[in-house]
């Protein structure tokens, strides 16, 4: 859990903003509600010396690397950066390529946290082998760094990088839509829809330690309220990292209450680190559940469509098994009670369940065993 200054700032960094973000973060309650790395994306790159160690841009981080990251650390918080494993970054900065070593040791000295690493000008490269070298570079460096790998899916990383990162992006860049794709030309940026459509059969690879990344946040980016819940309500379902990337400094009290509310933040970090699993697919709504400790299980209703629709589960005429988790729900045999995440409405699975879900929207319960 953490920021990112790439969806609102793009290269526009500096020290100041993510001096400010740090300080946001704690004034807005994020970091009580388990939010900790601050993390700075392409364009803080200045050249190469003469030996070639990277150097911080000088007049966007005069102060330099370590002192920021000084200050990050003594808000309690975590400090990430951002590099490519080819000869330059998506926005032309000097990548790792032929110096991964280096870079890492650079990371260590300065006290970096986090390792955002991506995939630009890489031809010629075999992916597996090319995060495998920055993987072994930085654990030679001697620092504990999250690894992040962004592939964009391209390769399928959720088969080879378990043990090399410790996430993999599964789809291209996030953009601020329900259900659009953005071109680009050669590539496209896509909506909450179509980045969650991807994930499908892709929970069997992810778990403690090695996540499915289905990009940053865009809460607060621009869609409505009940997109930006639903957006964060899914990828807080499907166990995804949940890195937010608006700007922390000026947000609404709405935009502040999605992404620091408790309830979905437990779900999220729920110590199995089970993905949740799309149940029923009924059209425009979709049902997704998720195991959690002690028996419990997290259920979403989902509205894909544009209008709102009146919804009803029955209980009994389902039956839940999921064979990844090998955890399984006779409702006609087992009753649970119910709490609504977002509402704080209750009740118990004894009686169908009857909601409204909005259009773009979601309904989420918290099932525990009665």
């Amino acid at each position: 859990m953490g920021w990112n200054s790439w969806n609102t700032f793009g290269c526009k960094v500096d020290e100041r903003l993510i001096r400010q973000m740090a300080d946001a973060m704690v004034a807005s309650g994020m970091k009580e509600a388990g939010y900790e790395y601050i993390n700075i994306d392409d364009c803080w790159h200045g050249g190469r010396d003469a030996d070639g160690f990277i150097q911080a841009d000088p007049k966007a981080f005069p102060s330099g690397m370590k002192a920021l990251a000084d200050y990050v650390h003594g808000k309690g918080l975590k400090l990430g950066i951002y590099s490519d494993a080819g000869n330059t970054t998506c926005a032309g900065r000097p990548g790792s390529r032929g110096h991964e070593y280096q870079d890492a040791l650079t990371y260590a000295r300065w006290g970096i946290d986090y390792v955002k690493y991506d995939w630009c000008d890489t031809k010629g490269l075999d992916p597996a082998s090319a995060y495998t070298t920055m993987r072994d570079a930085i654990h030679r460096a001697g620092r504990p760094m999250l690894f992040s790998i962004c592939e964009w899916g391209d390769n399928k990383p959720w088969e080879w990088a378990k043990d090399v990162g410790h996430a993999w992006r599964t789809t291209g860049d996030i953009y601020p839509c329900w259900n659009c794709e953005h071109s680009h030309g050669s590539w496209s940026s896509l909506g909450v829809l179509p980045i969650l459509d991807k994930q499908a059969r892709l929970r069997q690879y992810a778990g403690p330690g090695h996540w499915n990344d289905m990009d940053m946040l865009e809460v607060g980016n621009g869609m409505s309220e009940d997109e930006d819940r639903a957006h964060f309500s899914l990828w807080a379902m499907l166990a995804s990292p949940l890195i937010a990337g608006n700007d922390l400094r000026t947000m609404s009290e709405a935009t502040r209450r999605i992404l620091t509310h408790r309830d979905m933040i437990a779900i999220h970090q729920d110590a199995l680190g089970i993905q949740a699993m799309k149940w029923l697919d009924e059209g425009d709504i979709e049902v997704y559940v998720k195991p959690l400790e002690r028996g419990e299980y997290a259920l979403l209703l989902l509205n894909r469509g544009d209008l709102a629709r009146d919804h009803r589960v029955d209980w009994s005429f389902h039956e839940m098994k999921d064979d990844l988790s090998g955890r399984s729900i006779d409702f006609g045999r087992e009753r649970f009670a119910w709490r609504d995440i977002w509402s704080g409405g209750t009740g118990n699975t004894a009686t169908a369940f009857a909601t409204s879900i909005p259009a773009h929207g979601v309904v989420v319960l918290r099932l525990s065993p009665r």
